[in-house]
């Protein structure tokens, strides 16, 4: 048995059977051959039958990819990289006996060595082609298989170096129990993903796991991060009581859903949910969410490279449709950083604080306008609202509203209907923007404090990094006292305040004691938040917030928090 810690993503225990989705590139020796002839032609046809198959897979994206050129593209050039190589690596094999996996690494590295003495964002491209052509090719000589999750026969846990938000986004349901990963943090957009759709993930497990071996059987401990690897019997029996106690208290829950959401003096909680496509939206609501507070609708991206206005506006039209005059709050475009799904293929050294979502939109206008006259057209079918992301000045919102007006008259000229009077929010996720809240208020409608960046922009902490985990501190007292500006400075004005990031029920403890009153949160998340909130008082709440600004550290807030939350729900009585 053996343990390895790392940060974990969703509370709750799953045991399942691991299944290696990738490794690292794996390492190849000096190997030879015997030096006759037959041997020479045998091993010649072994590589010329890993090129085909190659080239094969690589005419079939190029294929997939045809409306995107760019894309296409990359592919088109590895396959003239591996008909070019063909002549040399055949010689490698014919006159210095090499093997035909050491005769291509051979000729891979030589062509790395060269560009690595190269300065420039054109070669560090180009290193990464020829590794992507060395592990295409290595992976059809040593017979390693791309394996497609419709031949898995039982659940599994995915065991990955990395996973991208959208890989994380396809990955079938009814097969996928749990996700381990090397990278990310708890807020990284994948682990964002895994949440919401209710996979238990530990993302940031490091070189940890490539102790974990395929069909091993492995242990998620989402309370502490811990991911048991070969457990013994005794182990695996003790957690699989805390499995089956976890699955009563799920059930459980089940029973509050017929319960308003409100205070035990009775002060009304509105919990609404975040969601990355149509489809979520019956989840969410047999969830018991009142409505949608985020919709992602960037991950359009996953299944439509280039989505159209016609296919933006189906999707909207379809969640509107399925709450049925229920809130539905979109927000605009949130791209790049870990969120570019082949795009906008840009490299930047710091792409957090680079061109990312409204500043990408600005960029490409064209873009940004052909989703907002999806979003207006779609209005007319129900309870519709705008979100700008990344609203860091006065003038990042003019510039949205500038092009928003723009798009309305259009729609106009067109005789095209719209609703008329759509509510348009910000979210408030840059520090500039929670600072000088106040001069937005005119302008908006509502605010919409987005946690997860508000963390990462205020302590300088890339939340995507397992390096600086530690330091993604979501109770510090800079990020509790912009919040709870923000919350202040929009009940002043009237104007409305929620927040959609990644929040603990604790946190929501101390937030609806600061004054606020709607949240929108992870579907799987909701009924243990209202469990929590029919069992408390506000007048409760507002002693504990309070108390939580008075402190001078994180660690001390959530000990304090923890034991508050354990309080109100040992003492809670609900049928």
């Amino acid at each position: 048995m053996e343990i390895q810690g790392g940060v974990a993503v969703t509370p709750g225990i799953t045991v399942g059977k691991a299944f290696i989705l990738d490794r690292e590139q794996p390492i190849i020796k000096q190997q030879f051959i015997r030096q006759d002839k037959k041997s020479i032609e045998n091993e010649k046809q072994r590589y010329l039958k890993a090129q085909e198959k190659a080239i094969k897979e690589l005419k079939k994206i190029e294929k997939q990819t045809a409306d995107t050129k760019d894309i296409s593209i990359i592919f088109c050039g590895h396959r003239l990289i591996l008909e070019e190589s063909q002549q040399e690596i055949l010689h490698k094999i014919e006159h210095h006996f090499f093997k035909a996996e050491y005769a291509v690494h051979h000729l891979m590295q030589t062509y790395q060595d060269h560009l690595s003495s190269r300065e420039g964002e054109l070669y560090s491209r180009r290193l990464s082609d020829l590794k992507d052509i060395e592990n295409r090719l290595l992976k059809h000589l040593t017979c390693s298989k791309n394996y497609s999750y419709k031949l898995l026969r039982k659940p599994i846990v995915i065991i990955a170096k990395e996973l991208t938000p959208s890989q994380t986004a396809l990955l079938p349901l009814n097969k996928i129990v749990g996700i381990i990963t090397n990278t990310g943090g708890q807020t990284s957009h994948t682990a964002i993903v895994a949440r919401t759709r209710g996979i238990n993930a530990i993302v940031g497990l490091g070189e940890g796991t490539n102790s974990i071996f395929a069909d091993d059987t492995v242990i998620l401990d989402g309370f502490t991060g811990n991911v048991i690897i070969r457990p013994t019997q005794k182990t695996l029996a003790k957690y699989k009581k805390l499995q089956q106690k976890q699955k009563k208290s799920v059930a459980s829950l089940q029973k509050i859903k017929a319960f308003d959401t409100e205070t035990k003096d009775k002060e009304s909680i509105h919990l609404l949910a975040n969601i990355e496509n149509p489809s979520e939206v019956e989840t969410a609501l047999a969830q018991g969410a009142k409505g949608v507070g985020l919709y992602r609708t960037e991950f359009i991206y996953v299944n439509h490279s280039h989505p159209n206005e016609e296919t933006h506006y189906n999707a909207y039209t379809q969640a509107l449709r399925k709450l049925a005059n229920r809130t539905l709050i979109i927000r605009t475009l949130d791209l790049g950083a870990d969120k570019d799904f082949g795009l906008f293929r840009t490299i930047e050294d710091n792409p957090f604080l680079g061109c990312r979502s409204i500043r990408l939109c600005f960029k490409y206008e064209h873009v940004f306008r052909v989703q907002l006259r999806a979003i207006l057209r779609a209005s007319v079918h129900g309870n519709l609202s705008i979100m700008f992301p990344m609203i860091s000045s006065v003038e990042d919102l003019r510039k949205a509203f500038d092009v928003l007006q723009s798009v309305k008259n259009d729609l106009r000229k067109e005789n095209i209907d719209f609703a008329q009077n759509i509510p348009v929010g910000i979210m408030i996720e840059i520090p500039s923007a929670a600072l000088t809240c106040d001069l937005f208020v005119s302008d908006v409608d509502f605010f919409c404090i987005g946690t997860n960046d508000l963390v990462q922009y205020t302590l300088a902490v890339d939340r995507c990094n397992e390096n600086v985990a530690s330091y993604y501190k979501f109770a510090h007292p800079a990020v509790l006292r912009l919040v709870n500006h923000v919350i202040q400075t929009g009940n002043k004005h009237s104007v409305k305040v929620s927040i959609c990031g990644e929040i603990s029920k604790e946190m929501i403890l101390a937030f609806i004691g600061m004054g606020l009153k709607e949240f929108s949160l992870s579907p799987y998340s909701i009924l243990e938040v209202k469990k929590m909130i029919c069992g408390m008082t506000l007048q409760q709440a507002q002693r504990i917030a309070k108390r939580v600004l008075q402190y001078t550290n994180h660690e001390d807030t959530v000990k304090y928090l923890c034991k508050k939350v354990k309080g109100i729900e040992k003492n809670q009585v609900l049928l």
